[in-house]
């Protein structure tokens, strides 16, 4: 297959840095605030209305779940509708359903929220992945940073919610505080999906390439065998780190540390997330078989495995810093793959295979997480089971090679 690629235009090149800045506000929503957000409204929320560990993380489950849905939506949406204005709509359903999670103590109509704000976010981060990728192609010599500024959006919206979160639920009125932090979230979101209009309707002109068709390759969707050393390792990913974000907060506040510390945590966790599009830009650049995802979930086990061991600060501090500097590089790795071994026409659908696998896993972390620390052990244990699905996910991805140009 041959591919034609459009000539980038000089707005696209000397704006590209800050059309990716404004897109990852869609990592900021879809990830950031809507998912992760939610591991500061555990505890708060898990006192309030009674509920165990599983039931916790059921609501992450099925995020997931929803997550899942919408991965397998989006290219059957992208036939007929645009990337940037997908983008644009899955931002403001994300902001809907985090909005209306405020208005419910039921444990039923909270679940049903929390897998339509999983739908709409994999709208949004799909498209966003797409969009970012198509971005990088027109400077491939700073690629690798934009695909990280997008993805590295994700510790914008977690830091916003760890100074926002804390500081509404100190300040609501009411029998339920948490369902202020809802609405403050959902504000959030508001604000980031008006940023998000520049960059949608800026690289609206960025089409998918024209795409002649061979006998070797057709172009209604990539192969998944080629691929399947890295496709498991990420699915692993998706199991192990899950449980980290959903639960590390409430194991901190079971060891004993205060809501400044817990703040710090996670604010520090989503600075070093932003930062990480600096640290490994050059590794996803090179690496063009499964190197960068199996070093990626190698580090990212240490770092989920540490609060397990001990509850000394200094070592918690460094395990959220190593984390957030490793955790959503992890998900740019992927797209740096299918841009290095696709053409341009199957990055979509690629995109989509490697957001499918993902959200499978993070469907199996959280509820094995919780179950696990229901019982003896509590939450440490169920970190550690966390940590040897990144090692076994590590180990498989190193089997990755690069595919026959």
């Amino acid at each position: 297959m041959s591919t034609v690629v459009p000539a980038p235009s000089s707005a696209l090149l000397r704006n590209g840095l800050w059309l990716a800045v404004a897109l990852s506000m869609g990592a900021a929503v879809s990830l950031g605030i809507t998912r992760f957000a939610y591991a500061l409204l555990l505890p708060p929320m898990r006192e309030d209305l009674a509920w165990s560990y599983t039931l916790a993380g059921a609501m992450n489950t099925v995020n997931a779940l929803g997550y899942l849905l919408g991965a397998l939506a989006t290219p059957l949406l992208l036939r007929r509708l645009a990337p940037g204005t997908l983008l644009v709509a899955g931002s403001v359903l994300a902001t809907v359903f985090m909005g209306l999670c405020g208005f419910f103590v039921d444990a039923v109509p909270l679940l049903v929220q929390r897998l339509l704000a999983g739908v709409a976010s994999a709208l949004v981060f799909v498209c966003g992945g797409l969009l970012a990728a198509r971005l990088g192609a027109q400077q491939p010599g700073r690629s690798g940073l934009l695909l990280g500024l997008y993805y590295g959006g994700t510790g914008w919206g977690i830091s916003l919610s760890a100074v926002l979160v804390p500081a509404v639920l100190a300040a609501a009125p009411g029998p339920h505080p948490w369902a202020w932090a809802w609405w403050a979230l959902a504000l959030a979101c508001v604000a980031a999906t008006l940023v998000l209009l520049w960059p949608a309707r800026a690289l609206q002109a960025l089409a998918a390439p024209a795409a002649v068709a061979s006998s070797s390759q057709p172009v209604s969707g990539m192969r998944w065998a080629p691929f399947a050393p890295a496709l498991l390792g990420y699915g692993l990913f998706g199991v192990g780190y899950i449980g980290y974000m959903t639960f590390v907060v409430a194991l901190l506040r079971e060891q004993g540390a205060s809501g400044t510390a817990v703040t710090w945590f996670y604010a520090l966790l989503g600075l070093a997330v932003v930062l990480s599009s600096r640290i490994w830009a050059g590794l996803l650049d090179r690496s063009r078989g499964g190197q960068a995802l199996a070093l990626l979930n190698g580090l990212l086990g240490v770092a989920t495995v540490l609060p397990a061991l001990t509850s000394a600060w200094p070592v918690v501090l460094a395990s959220g810093l190593l984390f957030g500097a490793v955790f959503l590089s992890v998900v740019a790795s992927t797209t740096a793959l299918v841009r290095h071994n696709l053409p341009q026409a199957l990055w979509a659908s690629g995109i989509s295979a490697f957001t499918i696998v993902f959200a499978a896993g993070q469907i199996v972390g959280p509820t094995v997480v919780g179950w696990i620390a229901d019982g003896p052990g509590g939450l440490a244990r169920g970190l550690v089971f966390s940590a040897c699905a990144l090692w076994v996910g590590a180990l498989v991805a190193s089997r990755q090679k690069p595919l026959a140009a």
